[in-house]
C-alpha cells in the first residue's frame, strides 16, 4: 500500500488497501506469494469466469452477448506519449472453442471519463453490474485467507479474482507484503494478447470478426 487515493481514476487499486472487485490481470498466469499478511481483511476471492458467463447467459442472453463486443479500458497513465490513454478489448471471446475472459470493471468505468471514450449505454451498465453480481454469488466463489508463505496460482483467462479491503499493521516490518509474478505462456492460446504483442495488437484483435454463436 502506498497511501494513494483509490478514488483517483489514474491510481491502481493494488497500491491501496481498498477492495478490488472481481477482475483478471494482464497476464496468462498470475502468481502471488504472501510474505506478510494484513492485520485484518485482505482475503482473496476466486470464481470461474466460465461459470459466471454461463450463468449470465442463462439469465440475460441479451446482456451476455454484449461481452463479446469491444470495451474501453483505462490505461492508468501507462501509455506511451501521444498514445491513447485506453485500449479496446472484448470482455469475453472464444479461442479454439474455449471461453477466454479479460475483465476489470473499474478500468471500464474509469475510461468513460476520458475525452475520446463514449459513456456506457444503459445496457452496458446493466451488463457490468449483472456480471459482477453473479461473480459475487456465494454459490460460485471460493474465499481464502493469505497467510505467510501461502502461494496462489491462477490462470487469468478462466479465473476471476478479488481482493477484500484490509487494515494493516502500524509497524512497517509487519505490513501486508505480497510478491506478484505475471507469466506469459506461448502454450496458452487463449491468453491475453495485450501482454505479448502490445495494446495495439489487442485493439486490432478486438476488431476482428467474432463467432456468431455467443452461447
Amino acid at each position: 500500500m502506498t497511501g494513494a487515493d483509490p478514488r483517483d481514476p489514474t491510481v491502481r487499486l493494488s497500491t491501496t488497501n481498498a477492495e478490488q472487485d472481481i477482475h483478471t490481470d494482464g497476464a496468462d498466469v498470475i502468481g502471488l506469494l504472501c510474505l506478510h499478511a494484513a492485520k485484518s481483511g485482505g482475503q482473496s476471492r476466486i470464481v470461474s469466469s466460465v461459470s459466471v458467463f454461463d450463468t449470465m447467459h442463462q439469465a440475460r442472453p441479451d446482456l451476455a452477448r454484449l461481452l463479446f463486443e469491444p470495451w474501453h479500458f483505462h490505461l492508468k497513465g501507462e501509455h506511451a506519449p501521444g498514445a491513447q490513454p485506453y485500449f479496446s478489448l472484448p470482455i469475453v471471446r472464444r479461442v479454439g472453442g474455449q471461453l477466454s475472459t479479460f475483465f476489470i470493471g473499474w478500468y471500464i468505468r474509469d475510461a468513460t471519463g476520458l475525452p475520446a471514450v463514449p459513456p456506457l449505454t444503459q445496457a452496458r451498465q446493466d451488463a457490468l453490474s449483472l456480471y459482477e453480481a453473479i461473480a459475487n454469488d456465494p454459490a460460485l466463489y471460493l474465499d481464502m485467507d493469505f497467510r505467510r508463505r501461502d502461494i496462489q496460482w491462477l490462470k487469468n483467462s478462466v479465473i476471476l479474482h478479488k481482493r477484500m479491503s484490509y487494515e494493516d499493521h502500524d509497524e512497517p516490518v509487519r505490513k501486508r507484503h505480497l510478491w506478484r509474478l505475471w507469466l506469459a505462456s506461448p502454450d496458452f492460446e487463449d491468453g491475453i494478447v495485450a501482454l505479448r504483442r502490445g495494446h495495439a495488437a489487442a485493439a486490432q484483435a478486438s476488431a476482428a470478426p467474432r463467432d456468431a454463436d455467443h452461447a
